[in-house]
């Protein structure tokens, strides 16, 4: 079974091992887990296509400063990675929604209603006919993303496959 929660639910249905593994992006790893990277993606700065960011020469830090972003809720990662950066670099910034779901951020960026930090791999195709997207790669840290398991948990036959096929994936993407 494969459940689709955030990084917190992840955790605490790893402790009461009520699943095996999770497959997410983590910044602190805690005592009790181990975390193996798999995936790594750069952060980007997604605006509607005519947006004056999407056709500045020279982006800056501070020239998103007068755009209110469209982040995930305060609870989640991301945001707290948002705000860590703009605050070590002394930089103003507002929040002009928070929603959860990176498919509803990036249709209200969309829709013109702010701008947002997202990592390439929510990034599609289709989204980059209706977006314009820069990487902030000069700010912000890349975002790994991999598998997290209790420390000394034995993982299935079907689980172990899982992972190595999550692995063969990302070898063959590197490639």
């Amino acid at each position: 079974s494969l459940h689709n929660v955030t990084g917190a639910g992840g955790l605490d249905l790893l402790r009461n091992d009520g699943v095996d593994l999770a497959v997410g992006s983590m910044l602190d790893v805690p005592a009790d887990l181990t975390y193996a990277p798999v995936y790594s993606f750069e952060p980007m700065l997604i605006t509607p296509p005519d947006h004056p960011l999407a056709g500045k020469a020279e982006l800056k830090l501070d020239d998103l400063s007068p755009y209110g972003l469209i982040l995930p809720p305060q609870r989640l990662t991301t945001y707290r990675l948002v705000d860590l950066v703009f605050q070590q670099n002394r930089v103003p910034y507002t929040v002009a929604l928070e929603v959860g779901g990176w498919e509803v951020i990036k249709q209200y960026v969309a829709m013109g209603l702010g701008i947002s930090i997202v990592t390439a791999i929510c990034l599609t195709e289709a989204d980059r006919q209706r977006l314009a997207a820069r990487s902030l790669a000069r700010w912000f840290p890349s975002r790994s993303y991999g598998i997290a398991m209790r420390k000394g948990k034995f993982l299935s036959p079907q689980a172990r496959a899982f992972v190595d096929l999550l692995r063969t994936v990302a070898a063959e993407k590197r490639g």
